[in-house]
């Protein structure tokens, strides 16, 4: 519904997909203040498994899954919408900047405090969750 009313807005001279993202994370920043509970992803509960030749091999790629899921968890909201933007959809730190209307040097600066969190949240998820 969201989609069907805000569609006058977009400028069809800039790429699609950054503003759907700024669209859908407004939309759930919205759902999250509404019921007033914390942001979790679903990702893991949703995810479609790939299959694998080999068993072991699967299981990896599950726990792999599963920590980066749960690192992104740890990031606040306004830095991971940036660092999975960029990182994961490959988007170029000037749409993610316009798509999110933030400063591009806002961008930069949540990109680089994200990456540190993904980071420390992902060696401590390791340690505590003897994931290797």
């Amino acid at each position: 519904m969201v989609l069907y009313r805000r569609w006058g807005e977009y400028d069809q001279t800039r790429s699609l997909r950054p503003w759907l993202f700024a669209l859908v994370l407004g939309v759930a920043t919205a759902q999250r203040r509404r019921h007033a509970r914390e942001f979790s992803g679903t990702d893991a509960q949703l995810e479609v498994e790939d299959p694998a030749p080999q068993p072991e091999q699967a299981v990896q790629v599950r726990q792999t899954r599963a920590l980066v899921v749960s690192a992104l968890d740890q990031i606040p909201l306004k830095r991971r919408a940036v660092l999975v933007m960029h990182e994961i959809d490959q988007v170029p730190m000037r749409e993610v900047a316009s798509a999110l209307r933030i400063p591009v040097f806002t961008a930069y600066s949540r990109l680089r405090k994200a990456k540190i969190e993904f980071r420390a949240a992902a060696e401590a998820l390791r340690k505590n969750g003897g994931l290797s």
